[in-house]
């Protein structure tokens, strides 16, 4: 919230900067004539003596000041400590005593502003009232307009910023909606003409279309022609969207009633036009740059991890205690059946510690290659396990379509987790290990009963660092071509892994 409101401060200083700049360049940069004759028509109409700076700059100046200072108060005092504290007793004095300085501030503004009433109106207490009653006016729909906008920015903040704040267009959206309106701002302040209001609507609808017709090309139809290529499709789906454009025609009449409705017709036909030659390049321009900019952060990624791929597992996968007891292992083999099994063992560890110095370096391997790695390192831990009859290993394997290739050591962590985690001497034990192919998929399941003993609890953060390391891969390697589920209870841990080969 404390983020929010910088925002708010910044886009309102902006603001507030934007229009004093637009006032004080046409004070300098037009002839001091030409300002009179454009802004004291009134004034020669009703025979009162027009000074465009008491009548014209310094009052919108006084009004423009007090309307930012008050926002500033509210927004980032009043509101913040009074009101959402509960402390009514002293928010509401403050909140009352900002609208009068308000109230007296653009009814003062307005007497010299509107000085052309005192031709109008007969006596001086008159045009007093009329300005005491349009700054009353003016004061209740700032109030209003505060209301609204605090209301609906609490309601996103409560239902719908939890939701959306995550996604990784979020922030992006945020950026180009503020420069959106800091531009439109700018031009509506910069075009030449005294009707402001008129200029600023006009302006917010045209942003609007626009700006709507930008996001949806590029959070919405350029995402699909990256999947379909067919630049047919992507022009017709952009034409249907910037049609809409027919639904502003009534919105344009309301805001002006002297638009001849040919005028109109073309005015629409020029905002569809730029939708398909201007909003259409420039989008499918930006959307291929941020694209080569993330397959460039992407390929990065994929380096650095692989790079670092070998160092990670050496240190966080195969551990020493498996090594250690490994070694154990085969040395009470060789004692008691003097070495008709040692060689196998042995023969598969070298494999193992073969695969890990080089296959397991590069980018990507042989799924068959990987599988021999699961095969070694289950028979190394069913030596481990021989001769407890409550232990259960049963492995289902077929290989059958598994001509595919996978980025090495993605499925042994999940191997390594429920040896560690499923076999116990004391109790029964049990790990399933399944794993099939079709042509462009890859199914990996583990089961494995759990038991809580002091050994796994000791290295659990390290299998935990394992675990959380295979996640950033399987993201960063198969982005949205993967399936990871994992259910864990009390006594079972069930993993599903879904690789979409490409």
């Amino acid at each position: 919230m404390n983020q929010l409101r910088k925002t708010e401060l910044g886009v309102a200083t902006g603001l507030f900067l934007l229009i004093i700049f637009s006032l004080l360049y046409k004070s300098v940069s037009y002839n001091v004539f030409e300002l009179q004759h454009e802004y004291g028509e009134k004034f020669a109409r009703y025979h009162q003596v027009f000074d465009y700076y008491k009548h014209y700059l310094l009052p919108l100046l006084a009004h423009i000041t007090v309307v930012y200072l008050a926002f500033l108060s509210v927004n980032t005092w009043v509101i913040p400590s009074f009101f959402e504290k509960g402390r009514w007793q002293m928010g509401v004095p403050l909140l009352i005593i900002t609208c009068g300085a308000i109230f007296l501030t653009i009814m003062v503004a307005s007497t010299w502003y509107n000085g052309y009433l005192f031709g109008v109106y007969k006596t001086v207490r008159g045009v007093h009232m009329h300005c005491a009653k349009s700054a009353f006016i003016i004061t209740i729909f700032y109030a209003t307009l505060y209301a609204l906008y605090y209301a609906v920015r609490y309601l996103y903040f409560q239902q719908l910023h939890p939701r959306i704040s995550k996604k990784p267009w979020f922030n992006q959206v945020i950026v180009e909606l503020i420069t959106m309106l800091l531009l439109l701002a700018a031009i509506t302040l910069i075009l030449p003409g005294r009707r402001t209001i008129e200029k600023g609507v006009f302006m917010f609808f045209i942003g609007l279309y626009y700006g709507s017709t930008y996001h949806i090309l590029q959070y919405r139809l350029l995402p699909r022609y990256r999947l379909h290529q067919n630049l047919r499709i992507l022009i017709r789906d952009t034409a249907f969207v910037s049609i809409s454009v027919l639904a502003l025609l009534p919105l344009f009449w309301i805001i002006d009633h002297h638009i001849q409705a040919q005028a109109l017709l073309a005015f629409c036909f020029a905002l569809y036009a730029g939708s398909l030659f201007l909003v259409l390049p420039l989008s499918l321009w930006i959307f291929n740059m941020r694209q080569s900019r993330d397959n460039t952060i992407l390929g990065l990624r994929k380096a650095l991890d692989q790079s670092e791929t070998g160092l990670d597992f050496l240190r966080w996968q195969i551990n020493p205690h498996f090594l250690f007891n490994a070694l154990n292992t085969l040395y009470g083999t060789a004692l008691a059946e003097k070495a008709s099994s040692t060689s196998e063992g042995i023969q598969k560890l070298g494999d193992m510690m073969r695969f890990m110095l080089h296959d397991n370096l590069l980018e990507r391997i042989s799924l068959t290659k990987e599988i021999a790695y699961l095969e070694n390192y289950i028979a190394l831990q069913r030596l481990r396990a021989q001769g407890a009859p409550d232990i259960h290993i049963e492995i289902n394997i077929n290989d059958a379509h598994c001509d595919h290739e996978i980025a090495p050591m993605l499925l042994i962590p999940f191997v390594e987790n429920a040896f560690k985690h499923g076999i116990s001497l004391r109790s029964k034990s049990r790990i399933t290990i399944s794993l099939s192919c079709t042509p462009d998929k890859i199914y990996f399941d583990v089961y494995n009963t759990v038991h809580a003993n002091r050994a796994v609890e000791v290295e659990k953060d390290s299998m935990g660092i394992g675990l959380v390391n295979v996640r950033q891969r399987l993201t960063l390697l198969y982005p949205d071509k993967h399936e990871l589920n994992i259910r864990e209870t009390a006594t079972e841990y069930f993993v599903h892994l879904t690789i979409e080969i490409v």
